[in-house]
């Protein structure tokens, strides 16, 4: 089964994960935003609602593109053990 998803995660498919990924971290800020001007509008906090929604936007930035790191290095193929571009160690 890992065979297969290393195949389905190469070429044009790896790519596209990459930016479905990437533009989910980025509207994770702007939703963020979002609701805490809503949170503003609504009880008259401002500025509270949309910087604690910035802070939470960006938290969940952050671990949408660890997860995407990791769910990339998983499915990369093995590597032969050399360290260098030339096969320096």
């Amino acid at each position: 089964m890992a065979d297969r998803r290393r195949e389905e995660m190469s070429g044009g498919t790896r790519f596209g994960r990459a930016y479905q990924g990437a533009l989910e971290a980025v509207f994770a800020i702007v939703i963020g935003a979002g609701v805490g001007y809503g949170v503003d509008s609504r009880f008259a906090t401002e500025p509270w609602g949309v910087l604690v929604g910035l802070g939470l936007g960006f938290g969940a930035f952050v671990l949408r593109l660890v997860r995407l790191g990791r769910e990339f290095d998983a499915q990369a193929p093995p590597s032969d053990g050399s360290d260098g571009p030339r096969g320096e160690r």
